[in-house]
């Protein structure tokens, strides 16, 4: 366990290059424009990448053990974000709840007028969110991406909880 808290940072800084490569290579080569909830999921695995690579090297500094338990933490939490904000997406897919009013664009394909359109100014439509572009063993990419996230965090958990589980035994005093 001991060694999970101690290198976890890094592992997840690794787990978020290839989450946001995944999303990338679906959207280049997949040519699944991501729609505004897609684009917030990402977000909180750029703020972890940032906190993982900064608990990475502050590992290496004097004050690994307290910076490395604090970027655990803020891992886990970051990771349950993550988890939250995949989580509504995949709900808002599933028609459980209404999706935010910016995620009514309604992309389809692209003609010459909608190029001219756009470089006169005109705004591009982003896909809707209530429409999964994907969907695999019964759950889209916010489904799926709700486990790797709680998978995520659960992991951190495990390395920020380092000495504290099971905890110190206490001596008797008679």
């Amino acid at each position: 366990m001991t060694r999970l808290s101690d290198t976890w940072p890094r592992w997840a800084f690794l787990a978020c290059v290839m989450m946001l490569a995944g999303a990338h290579i679906f959207e280049t080569f997949g040519h699944m424009a991501p729609c505004e909830l897609c684009l917030k999921q990402r977000d909180v695995y750029w703020y972890a990448m940032g906190v993982a690579a900064i608990g990475s090297l502050l590992g290496f500094t004097r004050f690994r053990g307290p910076a490395t338990r604090i970027a655990n933490v803020a891992l886990t939490l970051l990771f349950l974000l993550g988890a939250t904000v995949a989580g509504y997406h995949a709900g808002v897919e599933w028609k459980f709840w209404p999706g935010p009013a910016e995620c009514t664009g309604g992309a389809q394909g692209v003609s010459a007028a909608d190029l001219t359109a756009l470089l006169n100014g005109a705004k591009s439509k982003m896909p809707d969110c209530d429409k999964p572009a994907w969907i695999f063993l019964g759950l889209s990419m916010a489904g799926w991406n709700t486990l790797v996230s709680l998978g995520l965090a659960l992991f951190s958990a495990m390395a920020a909880s380092r000495g504290a589980w099971p905890p110190p035994e206490l001596p008797l005093s008679e």
